[in-house]
């Protein structure tokens, strides 16, 4: 990749951006305002931007590898917490994609070194829903429905932060989980039912 290209693209964005609105790096300047928090995996093929057709100010994003929600994650967590406490946001999305390299990897046993403790999180998934899984014959079937998986562990894992659950009750923010095909580029909602998942745990997390 030539970089010198991409500071050339830069001016002609800013050209373009110019001569549409001779405001629109001041307004730009003023604040977010955001109504989404996009949690996405950090695959270059998976820009949350774009294919949700917003753009700069429309939605706060958070990427990492194979979207994980992990408590122990700081940097995850303080995401959450500014994007929900402070930006307060109405809608957080987990969005896994198809063909997710982390996912597929997990689904290994090879030795990935410092990637060995957060696939971790996801060989949980796995083994949370393995009878489900091992039911699949076809490997790709199997891939898929584990990435589908992944993002409804994911989902449940940002409903059990404080912030999360402090937002929905007072003001009803909601948590969805996507996938994006990279095949076809669609965007689909899994439609997640969160009040049958979430039954067994709802003594011991204030979710209501």
């Amino acid at each position: 990749m030539n970089l010198d290209k991409v500071f050339q693209n830069n001016e002609k964005w800013i050209k373009e951006k110019l001569t549409s609105n001779p405001n629109y790096f001041d307004a730009l300047g003023e604040g977010q305002n955001p109504e989404l928090l996009f949690i996405g995996c950090s695959d270059s093929r998976v820009t949350a931007e774009e294919l949700m057709g917003l753009g700069p100010g429309d939605v706060f994003v958070h990427r990492n590898i194979a979207n994980m929600v992990i408590g122990t994650d700081l940097n995850a967590m303080s995401v959450v917490e500014y994007a929900v406490v402070h930006l307060k946001v109405n809608h957080v999305v987990v969005c896994g994609h198809y063909a997710c390299g982390g996912v597929k990897a997990a689904m290994q046993s090879a030795d990935l070194g410092i990637l060995n403790p957060w696939l971790r999180n996801i060989r949980d998934v796995y083994r949370i829903h393995k009878k489900e899984l091992n039911a699949i014959v076809s490997e790709e079937e199997k891939y898929d429905r584990l990435v589908e998986l992944n993002v409804q562990e994911q989902c449940v894992n940002l409903i059990k932060t404080a912030a999360v659950q402090k937002a929905h009750r007072e003001r009803g923010l909601k948590v969805h989980g996507w996938v994006f095909d990279v095949h076809t580029g669609k965007l689909i909602d899994l439609k997640i039912d969160f009040d049958i998942i979430l039954e067994t745990i709802r003594e011991i997390y204030h979710l209501d």
